[in-house]
C-alpha cells in the first residue's frame, strides 16, 4: 500500500527592522526652549530625535546634559521637555505671547512637516535591557516589540554576533541575522538538503511522509528519485538505494533484515504457521512457499481464476490453480548498488488441495515479509477450512486482521495482545515465539508496517480490516469467524 504524503504551506515568519534618522530641530526651536529653561541650570544643545516609522524598531539617542549632573537632575530634564511639548501642543496663541507668535509658527509647521511625536518618557527604571537585563542608563538604546536593548547586547541569539544590518528578524523576543534565522528554522529538503523553496504565492510548499516525516520538494515527485519499495521513504543525495530491478528500490535499513531467496524464508514461514497453531488455528496442509520476482507474480496473478488483489502492486498470493512459476533459488550479489547474478529455477506446482502454493515478493524485510505470508496463509486456512463466497471486504478485511495480529506480537511481544484474539474454547493459549532482538529500525518498520494496513484507503483492504478489527475487538476471533462462516457478514 502506498500512503497518501501530505502537503504544506507555511509563512516564513520574518520580522523586519530598520532605523531611520530623525529630523533635525531646528535652530529657532532651540532658542525658544533654552528661554523655556533659562535659569534651570541646564544647557539645551541642538541634537536629532528618533522618528518612528512603523514601530518596529527604534534607536534612541537621549538628551545629554554637557555639564556634569546628577542622575536625578538628568531624569528632571527628560521629565520637563516632554511634559513641556505635550502643554505647549495643547496650547492656543495667547495675547501675552505675541513676542513669540512667529516661533509658535515654526515649530508647529516643523512638527508638521516631519509627523514628528514626542518619544513616551519612561523613567530609567524602566527601560531594562532583554539581553543582560540590566538597566539602561544614558546613551544609545534599541526598542523593539516593547522590548529594549543596549545596542552592544542586540546580538544575534544563533551566532552571537552583533546586528548591524537595517534588517533582521525575530522569534519571540530573540532577535537573529536573517541568514542565520533562515538555516535554523527555513526548513530544508532531507532529498536533496537544500533550503526548500518558496512558491508565487510566498509561502514555504513541501511533501511529507505522513509516518516518517521525510519533508522534501514537491518536484522531487517528479525528478524520477527513487522510493524505498518497503518503508517508501525517498532516496536522500547523501546517500545511495539499492536497485532490485523491476523499478523497485530498497533503502540500506530495509536491506539488512532483508529476505532474498525461498531458503531463506523457510524459517519464517513456519514461525508463521506455528503462530496460528497457538490461535487453535491449524494448518495441517503442506502449502509449499515461493519467494519470487516480480514478473513472475504477475503472471501467476494472471493464471490466477479467482482471488481478490491489491493494486497498485501485488506482494503475495495464495495460489489455487496448477502452474509453473519461477522461484528464486539463490541469494543474489549485491554490487554497484544493484542485485546481480539472479538465479531462479521453474517449480511446477499441482494442486493437491484447496490452495497450491503461496508466492511472496523478493527483496522485503523480514516484518514485512512475515505480515504478507500471514495474511496469505489465512487466505489459505479459509479455503481449507470451507469458507466460501466471501466478499472482497470480508475475505480481505479478516486476512489483514491476522496480519497486524502479527506484526503487533513481533514488536510489541510483552503485551498479551493475541490472547484477546484467541477462541475462548481453545485447549492451549498463545506460547510467546522465540524472536531475537530487534533493532530500534526494525521496530519502527513494524510500525509502520501496522500504519500501512490501519491507514489503507482502499475499499476492500483498508475498510475491511477495519471493520474486521472493530468486530474481533469486541467478539473475539473465534465468534467473528463462527459469524463469518454462517452469514458472511462481519458481526455488529
Amino acid at each position: 500500500m502506498a500512503s497518501s504524503n501530505s502537503s504544506y504551506l507555511s509563512r516564513p515568519p520574518q520580522f523586519q527592522g530598520h532605523t531611520t534618522p530623525c529630523a533635525e530641530r531646528r535652530s529657532c526651536f532651540m532658542r525658544w526652549l533654552s528661554k523655556l529653561f533659562k535659569g534651570s541650570g541646564f544647557r539645551v544643545s541642538n541634537g536629532r530625535h528618533p522618528h518612528v516609522m512603523g514601530g518596529e524598531n527604534l534607536l534612541h539617542r537621549p538628551v545629554k546634559p554637557v555639564d556634569d549632573q546628577s542622575k536625578a537632575e538628568n531624569e528632571d530634564l527628560d521629565r520637563a521637555i516632554a511634559l513641556s511639548l505635550a502643554e505647549d501642543a495643547k496650547k492656543p496663541n495667547a495675547a501675552g505671547h505675541k513676542g513669540h507668535e512667529n516661533v509658535d509658527t515654526r515649530v508647529k509647521d516643523s512638527l508638521s512637516m516631519t509627523s514628528y511625536q514626542p518619544v513616551k518618557f519612561l523613567p530609567r527604571g524602566q527601560r531594562i535591557c532583554g539581553a543582560c537585563h540590566c538597566e539602561i542608563g544614558y546613551g544609545q538604546y534599541l526598542s523593539c516589540m516593547e522590548t529594549f536593548w543596549h545596542p552592544q547586547c542586540f546580538r544575534c541569539c544563533a551566532c552571537h554576533q552583533l546586528i548591524c544590518e537595517s534588517e533582521f528578524s525575530l522569534s519571540g523576543i530573540n532577535p537573529y541575522h536573517k541568514s542565520c534565522y533562515k538555516e535554523l528554522h527555513h526548513p530544508k529538503c532531507d532529498v536533496c538538503h537544500e533550503f526548500i523553496p518558496v512558491n508565487r504565492a510566498g509561502l514555504i510548499e513541501y511533501r511529507a511522509h505522513p509516518f516518517w516525516g521525510q519533508k522534501y520538494c514537491p518536484t522531487h515527485e517528479h525528478d524520477r528519485t527513487p522510493r524505498c519499495c518497503s518503508c517508501e521513504r525517498m532516496e536522500s543525495r547523501s546517500t545511495r538505494y539499492i536497485s532490485l530491478g523491476e523499478g523497485r528500490s530498497l533503502c540500506l535499513e530495509c536491506l539488512d533484515s532483508a529476505i532474498m531467496d525461498t531458503g531463506d524464508c523457510q524459517p519464517l514461514y513456519h514461525s508463521i504457521r506455528d503462530y496460528y497453531e497457538g490461535m487453535n488455528m491449524r494448518i495441517d496442509q503442506q502449502i509449499p512457499m515461493l519467494l519470487v520476482e516480480r514478473q513472475a507474480l504477475n503472471e501467476a496473478i494472471e493464471g490466477e481464476k479467482e482471488g481478490h488483489h491489491h493494486m497498485p502492486e501485488t506482494r503475495g498470493l495464495c495460489l489455487s490453480e496448477e502452474q509453473t512459476v519461477s522461484s528464486i533459488l539463490k541469494r543474489p550479489k549485491i554490487g554497484g548498488n544493484k542485485v546481480k547474478d539472479m538465479q531462479t529455477y521453474p517449480q511446477k506446482l499441482t494442486r493437491k488441495c484447496e490452495v497450491t502454493a503461496i508466492l511472496v515478493l523478493y527483496g522485503l524485510p523480514r516484518l514485512l515479509t512475515g505480515s504478507i505470508l500471514a495474511h496469505e496463509l489465512m487466505h489459505g486456512w479459509l479455503r481449507l477450512k470451507g469458507y466460501r463466497n466471501l466478499s472482497p471486504v470480508v475475505e480481505e478485511g479478516i486476512c489483514q486482521v491476522l496480519s497486524h495480529m502479527w506484526l503487533e506480537s513481533e514488536i510489541m511481544p510483552s503485551m498479551p495482545s493475541t490472547s484477546s484474539y484467541a477462541s475462548s474454547s481453545s485447549s492451549s493459549s498463545m506460547q510467546p515465539s522465540k524472536k531475537g532482538a530487534k533493532s530500534e529500525m526494525e521496530k519502527n518498520l513494524g510500525r509502520f508496517f501496522m500504519h500501512q494496513i490501519a491507514h489503507d484507503t482502499s475499499s476492500a483492504y483498508g475498510g475491511g480490516f477495519r471493520a474486521a478489527n472493530v468486530a474481533v475487538t469486541k467478539y473475539g476471533l473465534r465468534r467473528t469467524l463462527d459469524h463469518i462462516r454462517y452469514t458472511g457478514r462481519f458481526p455488529e
